[in-house]
């Protein structure tokens, strides 16, 4: 009997270490992705601002009706131009502050300039209404459907001599300590349905209609708010 009940404790063990193999390490949080992806942008967004001579013109971030930021996006190389990231969008509700963060990704297109593989933190200013309606649909094409131009830099650059203020969006990108206005020309910018119900833990869709609707009532959730601060430029309350 002994040797019998030593050999069923055994092989108990033995099978509760290969559930274990399977299952794998515990996981995280499911909206961990999600939630690194809004602080990065909320990091972007205020490492840019922070820079002295150079940066988005406090005119134009304030006349944004929406502001997306892409961190980490992947550019192409140099024989085949391209690129790839996900980010997140938010759209001004006025004087109420600013809408939650609706997730977004972008690719296709190629920038201005190709440095070979590497990662670039992009920044759109979407400036009027028409923009903010493409980013309530399903997708678009940057220079096609909405027209878009190199933002320009600089603490007091004017916007009325340096850019066309017919521009629709104005893009920036930056990379290794370098930041100025850049083209984006052809890539495609869809709603990120899967990250958006991740993050705001629904069993259905959540639509960017939703989220991004500046008469609505959505609360902002407590891992944007170092975004909403740095987009209001303004420091986070304790």
């Amino acid at each position: 009997m002994t040797v019998m009940r030593d050999l069923i404790r055994a092989f108990g063990l033995l099978l509760l270490g290969v559930c274990a193999a399977f299952a794998g390490p515990p996981r995280r949080d499911s909206r961990s992705h999600e939630v690194a992806r809004v602080e990065r942008a909320a990091e972007v967004v205020n490492e840019i601002m922070r820079a002295s001579d150079k940066g988005i013109p406090g005119g134009l971030l304030e006349k944004a009706e929406c502001v997306a930021v892409i961190p980490g996006l992947t550019k192409g190389g140099f024989a085949v131009g391209g690129d790839y990231g996900k980010g997140v969008v938010m759209c001004r509700r006025g004087a109420n502050g600013w809408t939650p963060p609706a997730f977004i990704t972008i690719g296709g297109g190629s920038f201005g300039f190709q440095l070979g593989f590497e990662k670039v933190d992009l920044v759109a200013l979407i400036m009027n209404h028409h923009g903010m309606e493409q980013l309530l649909g399903d997708k678009f094409t940057i220079g096609a459907d909405v027209s878009a131009a190199a933002g320009p830099v600089g603490r007091t650059t004017s916007a009325e001599t340096d850019i066309k203020m017919d521009a629709e969006i104005l893009t920036y990108s930056r990379t290794k300590g370098i930041f100025g206005g850049v083209a984006l020309d052809g890539t495609v910018v869809k709603p990120d349905r899967k990250a958006n119900r991740t993050f705001y833990r629904k069993n259905e869709p959540v639509e960017a209609q939703e989220i991004l609707d500046v008469k609505g009532n959505m609360p902002m959730p407590p891992e944007a708010a170092p975004l909403e601060a740095a987009l209001s430029r303004e420091p986070v309350k304790d």
